[in-house]
Parts: structure tokens; C-alpha cells; sequence
């Protein structure tokens, strides 16, 4: 039997209204909102508010309930009001007194919101999630937490109290930009050019516009890059020509902002930032193609995005990726950004750092610290050494002969252990797209990274709990 009403006899006035409902107490969102600890989370916000001006602020608690909706359910700025408005367990969750169909706040600003809390305060925010999933005490927390650094060490006692597994690794938090070639790259300057060209005629007094030739670099572009089996001499010569496109183009535009000599500068702040960013894509590419060379220091691979590098990985799918570097120690499943640059670097740097970072909140140091082989310098082992901590990478020298059956066992026990570590990374890129970071500028893409990290921390949180 088909248990269907046809549209025309279908009447939307006859469909219970959620308001009739009662919300299921044990439904995900409802049991969430009871776990986590609000009124600490909060505490992180509102240190970045002013207080005494402007007009009523947006609920701190739907801000960050919010973040966690936005980046749970990948969906976009957007679509996240959207869901709220729609979902009345969410608008729970939220901490709504009764159910709205009104958005909580303008999508836009999220941007702000990004602004406003940085990496810095996400792992504040950690840190409360990891307090409260491990029971800590917060005497060690507040006063000595802050940038734990090699001067503020205790002394070194190898018999001192330590407990717990330190898990630690770097990955890259790719940024979602299109995969860079040389000639793509120029091709979009070219073309920022000479739209910094139509711009500074139209603000001139000049009869007639300057010659761009933007046909024929076009067509030029399109005939090497549509041809997939180009040879490197043939995808030199396109390079030298959108560069010698590019040349003239900036030293028009020399020309005409010498127009300008006496009267205020005529590009905006955002004109003049893609003005320097095309110069310094060209100088760079210059150099490239001058000395026969694919590499130079501080490549730009996005016009859009130059603070974004190309880091070189040595994974079997990607040797390059593109986007922020992160050192992250992993803590009863929990995860900490102790480090993100957008420079490559040698994480090995990481380790004393975030060893001291755990010993700040936990007030001890771990046990044994479970890392990759490149964090086992000889400095870190005699660091690890005087403390009384193992680290599980391979010793130094020589392989054992006479080591155990047991110690072989719990060798490749704790190798295995260390995996949870990649498993973490593996959840933040597959499931919530920590490898595909769409925000523009430094300080909203590394708050997207914090807000990730911050939703695996809390999905960490209910498996303990459970």
C-alpha cells in the first residue's frame, strides 16, 4: 500500500506546528548543551569586548554555539543562520529561552567574529574543554599558562611527579586556493594590471587610453595553457611573454600615477596592497625564469592570498601543500595548536615547548612523549633526559641486540599508540575540512583553523562523557 496525499489535496494548515511539540530531552543538542561549560566559554569572548561602548552585544553563548553549528555541519555563513532559525533543538542548544523563526544574527557577521577571536583564544578554549573532560584543577591553569617558553622551566628533576602520554605532530592546513602554476599566476596579475590601468585613466585627464595589448597576452595564455603536452621550452617562451606583458603594464602605471605627483594618491588601500603584491609576483618570477630556477625565498602562490607558502610535506599524494604549518600536541584525545606559522619550519623546535605547555596545565610533566623521529634531536633528548621523560622515537646510534621480547612489545605498542595523533588530523581534513580553509586574510583563516580544532575538541569531549 502507498501512503500518499496528493499535492492539491495537500493543506499546510493541517501540519502540526513544531510549537505543539515537546523537544525530546536526550535529542544530541539538547544533551550538549548541558555538557558543555558555558559559562567559562563565554568568559574567553567577552575579554574581547568593550564593555562600556557601542550598543547591546549578541549573546556570547549563540556566538560560539554558533561557531560549533557552523564548522560541525560545514555549511557555509549562511546557511548556518539558516539552520538555526529552522531547528528548534539548535536555538536550544543556543540557549534561546523559545523558539524563533528570526535569524540570531547577520551571516556577515561571522567575519567579524573571525577577526575577534584568534588562535590564542580558541586554545584558551581548549584548555577549558580539557579541563573539564579530564577533571583538572585550574590552580596550575590561569597564572602560569601563558606562552610557555624554555625560561620559565623548573629545574630539572628526573624523579619529579610525571603521568600521562604527550602525542605530538605537524601537519598543514591547506588553504583553498587554486593550485599554482608560474603561468597562471602572471596571467593574474596581468590582468589586475591593467584593470589598475582603465582605473588610473579614468581618474586622468589623458585622450587617450595606453596600450595594454590585452588580446593578444590573452590569446597567448589560452594557447599554452589549454595545451596540456606543452614542452618547458614552450611554457618558458609563454612565461617570458606574460611577463614582458606584465612589465609594461606596471611601468604604465608608473607613468600614470606620476600624473598624480601633486594631489592625493589616487588607489585605494585595497588597490595599492594588489599593486605591491603583482610587483613583488613579478620581480620574483623575473628572477625565476632569469636564473632557470622553480624555487625563491617567500614565494607568492596567490595574488589573493600572499601570506600563503608552499611547504614541502614529502607525502606520497601531495610532496607540496599550501596554507599554515601547525605544530599540534594531542592530550587524552584532545588537541592543541602550540604552534602555527605560515612560514615552513623544523617542528622539532615544537617539542620542549609543548612539553612545558602540558606541565603548565597539568602541573607535572608527562610520562613519555610519543612523536616522530625528527622531533628526537639530540638537544630534545637531553632535555627529555634530564626530566625523567621517554620519548618513543628510535635511540641514537646503533640498534640494541640483546632487547627484550617485552620491550620490543611495548616499542611497537606505543608506535602504534602514536597513530592517534594522525587519526586526529585525518578527522579534522575528512570530516570538517581542515584541508580546505576558505577564509582570505591571516587572522580569519587561522580563527577557521582554532574553530576546527575547537569542534573536534568538544566532539572529544561527548565520546568522554559517554
Amino acid at each position: 500500500m502507498i501512503n500518499y496525499i496528493p499535492v492539491s489535496q495537500y493543506k499546510i494548515e493541517t501540519f502540526k506546528s513544531v510549537l505543539e511539540l515537546e523537544l525530546d530531552s536526550d535529542n544530541r543538542w539538547i544533551e550538549l548543551s548541558h555538557l558543555l561549560p558555558w559559562d567559562k566559554l563565554v568568559e574567553v569572548y567577552k575579554k574581547k569586548m568593550d564593555t562600556s561602548l557601542g550598543a547591546s552585544a549578541i549573546n556570547p553563548r549563540i556566538v560560539i554555539g554558533a561557531i560549533y553549528v557552523k564548522h560541525k555541519m560545514k555549511l557555509s555563513d549562511v546557511e548556518t543562520i539558516e539552520t538555526i532559525k529552522e531547528n528548534p533543538y539548535i536555538q536550544c542548544f543556543l540557549g534561546l529561552s523559545a523558539f524563533t523563526d528570526k535569524p540570531v544574527f547577520s551571516p556577515s557577521l561571522f567575519v567579524e567574529i573571525r577577526k575577534r577571536l584568534n588562535i590564542n583564544d580558541f586554545d584558551e578554549i581548549n584548555k577549558i574543554l580539557i579541563r573539564q573532560g579530564l577533571s583538572i584543577d585550574e590552580i596550575f591553569s590561569d597564572s602560569e599558562d601563558n606562552d610557555a617558553s624554555e625560561g620559565d622551566e623548573d629545574k630539572p628533576n628526573p624523579n619529579g611527579k610525571k603521568k600521562g602520554k604527550l602525542l605530538m605532530d605537524a601537519t598543514v592546513a591547506d588553504q583553498y586556493i587554486r593550485f599554482p602554476t608560474d603561468i597562471e599566476l602572471l596571467n593574474d596579475c596581468r590582468v589586475i594590471s591593467e584593470n589598475l590601468i582603465d582605473t588610473l585613466f579614468k581618474l586622468s585627464n589623458l585622450d587617450a587610453k595606453p596600450r595594454t595589448y590585452r588580446i593578444n597576452a590573452r590569446k597567448d595564455y589560452l594557447n599554452c595553457n589549454k595545451n596540456r603536452n606543452s614542452s618547458n621550452k614552450d611554457m618558458r617562451k609563454s612565461i617570458k611573454k606574460q611577463l614582458d606583458y606584465l612589465k609594461r603594464n606596471l611601468k604604465t602605471i608608473d607613468d600614470l600615477l606620476d600624473l598624480f605627483e601633486n594631489i592625493a594618491f589616487p588607489l585605494s588601500h585595497k588597490l595599492q596592497r594588489k599593486m605591491f603584491v603583482i610587483r613583488e609576483i613579478y620581480r620574483q618570477q623575473q628572477n625565476m625564469y632569469n636564473q632557470k630556477v622553480k624555487r625563491c625565498n617567500d614565494r607568492i602562490v596567490s595574488v589573493h592570498q600572499p601570506h600563503v607558502r608552499p611547504i614541502k610535506r614529502g607525502k606520497s599524494k601531495n610532496k607540496t601543500e599550501f596554507g599554515a604549518k601547525l605544530g599540534v600536541s594531542l592530550d587524552s584525545g584532545f588537541a592543541r595548536i602550540d604552534t602555527l606559522s605560515w612560514d615552513a619550519y623544523n617542528e622539532s623546535s615544537d617539542l620542549i615547548r609543548q612539553v612545558l605547555s602540558y606541565k603548565s596545565l597539568h602541573g607535572y610533566y608527562p610520562e613519555v612523549v610519543l612523536a616522530d623521529q625528527i622531533y628526537a634531536t639530540k638537544e630534545n633528548r637531553n632535555w627529555l633526559k634530564a626530566r625523567g621523560i621517554r620519548i618513543t622515537a628510535k635511540a641514537m646510534g646503533r640498534a640494541k641486540k640483546d632487547e627484550s621480547v617485552e620491550q620490543k612489545r611495548k616499542r611497537k605498542k606505543e608506535a602504534g599508540e602514536r597513530n592517534a595523533v594522525e587519526g586526529k588530523f585525518g578527522q579534522a581534513k575528512n570530516g570538517y575540512e581542515l584541508n580546505k580553509i576558505r577564509a582570505r586574510r591571516t587572522n580569519t583563516s587561522e580563527s577557521w583553523i582554532g574553530a576546527i580544532v575547537f569542534v573536534t575538541n568538544i566532539i572529544n569531549l561527548i565520546s568522554l562523557s559517554t
